[in-house]
């Protein structure tokens, strides 16, 4: 027997609605048989400065490697960043048991 989804009252204003949906459950409201995926292409991920030391030499270094890619230097820091990420990931759940819990060593 197939339950059909219960109609989503009109609200006077968004105090109403809140008051509703506090105290109903969305699965009640919507079909999810019937949903689909929503592409949301220019959502932006929420952004945090922060202010990191690193050696002159190597900011300089950096500085180069973005010059020759065409790409601002923080730019590159973040996609350096986001690479090793995914290989520590990786080689973390890749690790044998047997390591006792202990990280890898890194990779640079």
């Amino acid at each position: 027997m197939k339950k059909t989804a219960k109609r989503i009252p009109g609200f006077r204003n968004e105090d109403e609605e809140r008051e509703f949906w506090a105290t109903h459950s969305p699965l009640d409201y919507f079909d999810l048989v019937q949903a689909g995926r929503t592409l949301l292409p220019n959502l932006k991920p929420s952004l945090r400065s922060i202010s990191l030391r690193v050696p002159e030499g190597m900011l300089a270094e950096l500085k180069t490697l973005a010059h020759k890619k065409d790409i601002p230097y923080q730019s590159l820091i973040k996609v350096y960043l986001a690479r090793e990420i995914i290989l520590e990931r990786a080689a973390l759940r890749d690790a044998p048991e047997a390591s006792g819990g202990k990280p890898p060593a890194s990779h640079g």
